[in-house]
C-alpha cells in the first residue's frame, strides 16, 4: 500500500512555490518542504499526503468520550488518528501524537478496508477520526469513511474545524457526526494560543448547521485566565443559540496542565458549573461538563419537563429512558439527537486494538 499519495487541493504560485489549500493556513512550499501539519508536503511541484494508511494506533472507546452524548449513546467507536496537526495549540493534550515528527515509529499500517472490517468484527457502531485532526489526512479519512459505510458503520470526525470551504464540503459528505472544538471566542486567543483564526472555525460550524445533515456537538476547553471570563462565555453561548440553534449540545471541558501550558492550574469544577449556567440562561438545551465527575453535568435532561432522560457516570450510562424517536416518555417532547431503540452497553471501557490485514 502506498503511504504517499497525490492530493488535489493546491495550486502553483507565480514564484514557483505550491500553496496547500486544505486549511486556512495556506502553507506555501518549495519542493522538499512540509507544511506546518508535517504530513502534507511538496514533492515534484505538487502537494502530497505522506501518511496515507499510517495510524498512530487504534482503540475502542465509548462514543461519549469523543464527546458525543446525543449520537447512539452507550455504543462503542473505533478511534484512530495519525501524526501531525494543522494547529499549534500550546495546551494540546494529545501532543505526543499531534506534534510527533517520528512517523515511522508511530505509524501502524492499515488500509481503509482493514479498518472497516475491524470495526465491523469488533461490533463498533461507528469509527472516529480523532487524537489529531482529520483535516490533515483528508484523503485517507474519506477513503476510510467510504469503506465503513459499506458495512453500515457510522463515521465521526473530532476536529477543530480549521478547514477551507471546498475540502470541507467534500469531507463532510462522508461524515455522520462530528464534535467541533471551539477553543475560545476571541481572535486574540486563537492567534496567540493556537496559531489559527476563530472566524474559520465559526464558518465550519455554520456550514455544518445550515448546509449539511451531520449531527454535531461542540466542545469548549476552559483554561483558567485565558478563556474563562463570564463575558466571553456569554458571547459564545449567545452566538451558538442564535446562529446554530438551542438544540446543539455544548460540552465545557476541564483543562489540565500539559504541553507548553504546564504552569496553569486545572479548571475548577465551579468554573465549569458557572459556564453551564450561563449557557442554559442563554437558551441552550443540552449543556455538559467534561473531564470532571459531575452527575448534573453528565445527565441529559428533557428541556421541557426536566425529566432525567440519560443518566451517566463519566462515560458509562446508568439509566436511559429516551425512545429511539427521541421522545421524552414523560411529556413527549423531542430530545435532539440520533438514538437507537435502546442504548448500547459498551460502558466506560477503553480497549487498545491491534489490526491485521484480514480485519480480525
Amino acid at each position: 500500500m502506498e503511504t504517499t499519495v497525490k492530493t488535489k487541493y493546491w495550486h502553483t504560485l507565480a514564484d514557483g512555490r505550491v500553496q496547500c489549500d486544505v486549511c486556512p493556513r495556506e502553507c506555501k512550499l518549495k519542493n522538499g518542504q512540509r507544511g506546518l501539519c508535517f504530513v502534507r508536503a511538496c514533492e515534484s511541484e505538487q502537494i502530497v499526503l505522506t501518511t496515507y494508511g499510517r495510524s498512530s494506533g487504534f482503540c475502542i472507546d465509548p462514543i461519549e468520550k469523543k464527546p458525543l452524548n446525543h449520537f447512539y449513546p452507550g455504543t462503542s467507536v473505533l478511534s484512530f488518528g495519525t501524526a501531525g496537526c494543522n494547529l499549534a495549540c500550546k495546551f494540546c493534550q494529545n501532543w505526543d501524537i499531534s506534534k510527533s515528527r517520528e512517523m515511522d515509529t508511530l505509524a501502524d499500517l492499515a488500509s481503509p478496508e482493514t479498518i472497516a472490517l475491524s470495526a465491523k468484527n469488533a461490533n463498533c457502531r461507528s469509527i472516529a477520526f480523532t487524537y489529531n485532526d482529520p483535516v490533515i489526512f483528508h484523503e485517507y479519512a474519506i477513503d476510510v469513511a467510504a469503506a465503513c459505510h459499506e458495512y453500515d458503520i457510522k463515521t465521526v470526525a473530532v476536529s477543530a474545524g480549521y478547514v477551507c470551504a471546498e475540502p470541507r464540503a467534500e469531507f463532510y459528505k462522508y461524515i455522520d457526526a462530528a464534535n467541533i472544538d471551539l477553543k475560545a471566542f476571541t481572535e486574540n486567543f486563537y492567534r496567540r494560543i493556537t496559531g489559527s483564526q476563530l472566524s474559520a472555525v465559526l464558518e465550519t460550524l455554520s456550514y455544518l448547521k445550515h448546509e449539511t445533515d451531520v449531527w454535531f456537538e461542540i466542545t469548549n476547553l476552559i483554561i483558567p485566565g485565558e478563556n474563562d471570563s463570564e463575558k466571553e462565555i456569554n458571547q459564545m453561548t449567545e452566538w451558538i443559540a442564535t446562529e446554530l440553534g438551542a438544540d446543539v449540545p455544548l460540552h465545557f471541558s476541564a483543562f489540565h496542565p500539559d504541553w507548553k501550558m504546564r504552569n496553569i492550574a486545572r479548571t475548577p469544577l465551579s468554573t465549569l458549573k458557572r459556564a453551564r449556567s450561563i449557557a442554559i440562561m442563554n437558551g441552550l438545551k443540552y449543556v455538559y461538563t467534561g473531564n470532571v465527575h459531575d452527575k448534573e453535568g453528565d445527565t441529559t435532561y428533557c428541556y421541557e419537563c426536566g425529566e432525567e432522560l440519560i443518566v451517566r457516570d463519566w462515560y458509562e450510562i446508568k439509566s436511559c429512558i429516551i425512545e429511539d424517536s427521541g421522545k421524552c416518555p414523560n411529556c413527549n417532547s423531542i430530545c435532539a439527537g440520533i438514538f437507537d431503540s435502546s442504548p448500547g452497553n459498551w460502558g466506560s471501557r477503553r480497549v487498545p486494538l491491534t489490526l491485521n490485514h484480514s480485519g480480525l
